[in-house]
């Protein structure tokens, strides 16, 4: 067991499942090692990016390994690439497993474990490496749904901040008939509604279902050239978030481009606050990627009397 300096704080991804169940579980841990509850931290990549790091003593899960977190007295634990080396921050890191099972695997080595933990980070790691094989992949993805629908504080709130009580929750039900209805609604209207950034990246319009899903099926049977897709999401707060996945390792380098980070195939980005609605959003993009500069009034028009 690795030596764990006492966290004054603990930071974790706020966008997807992952980032929640790992957060939950190093709170977990610190309470076991130290009888205290420390704070816990969900940050997007943009507000990550910008956050100014005065701990002295952190422990940050699901963010990409990075210089300015290499620091004497902090815990990183996750599983996207880095080339950066570890000179005094302890990183646990393994590319092969979910940010969740990492922290796991460091809550077992404390003796915290159950068979309902075993089950809920199962499924975590399944949806977020998208391990397509395995036979829980789709009730994987139902699980990864609820934190993209319902959002990371309403979810930590129905769950009191309690991973367990997100087993076989009745919220699912309503993921498992959304993917079974809206599903294939979505993807044959998304694919019919796609737009170029430029030569090698183009924007997917989505109305209903499974964003991820749609996507991964439009980029696997070849429904289009680009080589990324992006998609947009527009917050309450109007600020707009991009998400890019590719099939060879192309949406990590796009979304860096923009200040964003994530997977070499699934990565996002927070666009500037300047950017506060979707043809604006396409926009950027294009002068951003370097595609062609036009007014976008098609995507606009294409989500006329449509929530957002």
């Amino acid at each position: 067991m690795l030596s764990l300096p006492k966290p004054e704080v603990i930071l974790t991804h706020e966008s997807d499942l992952d980032g929640l169940v790992a957060g939950l579980l190093l709170q977990r841990l610190a309470r076991a090692l130290y009888a205290e509850n420390t704070p816990l931290q969900a940050w997007n990549y943009q507000g990550w990016k910008n956050r100014n790091l005065q701990e002295r003593v952190a422990w940050a899960t699901d963010f990409s390994f990075e210089p300015r977190l290499d620091k004497p007295q902090w815990l990183v634990v996750d599983h996207h690439t880095t080339a950066t080396p570890a000179r005094h921050a302890k990183l646990v890191h393994d590319i092969h497993k979910s940010a969740a099972l990492l922290c796991y695997d460091l809550c077992r080595e404390q003796g915290i474990s159950s068979p309902e933990l075993d089950r809920l980070v199962h499924l975590t790691n399944v949806g977020d490496l998208w391990l397509q094989n395995d036979p829980d992949f789709d009730l994987a993805n139902d699980y990864s749904s609820l934190v993209k629908t319902y959002g990371f504080w309403n979810l930590h709130a129905i769950i009191e901040g309690k991973a367990e009580r997100l087993l076989d929750h009745p919220l699912l039900e309503v993921m498992t008939t959304k993917r079974r209805v809206e599903d294939p609604i979505g993807y044959d209207w998304s694919r019919a509604h796609l737009e170029e950034i430029n030569h090698d990246v183009g924007v997917v319009k989505t109305t209903v279902g499974n964003t991820n899903l749609i996507v991964h099926r439009l980029l696997e049977c070849k429904a289009t050239h680009f080589k990324v897709l992006v998609t947009l999401f527009l917050k309450s707060n109007r600020t707009v978030v991009a998400s890019f996945r590719s099939q060879n390792g192309e949406a990590l380098a796009i979304a860096s481009k923009l200040q964003g980070g994530g997977h070499a195939n699934a990565a996002g980005t927070t666009l500037p606050k300047s950017v506060t609605d979707m043809e604006s959003a396409v926009i950027y993009l294009r002068q951003a990627l370097g595609g062609r500069i036009e007014t976008s009034s098609s995507f606009n028009n294409a989500f006329a009397g449509l929530k957002l």
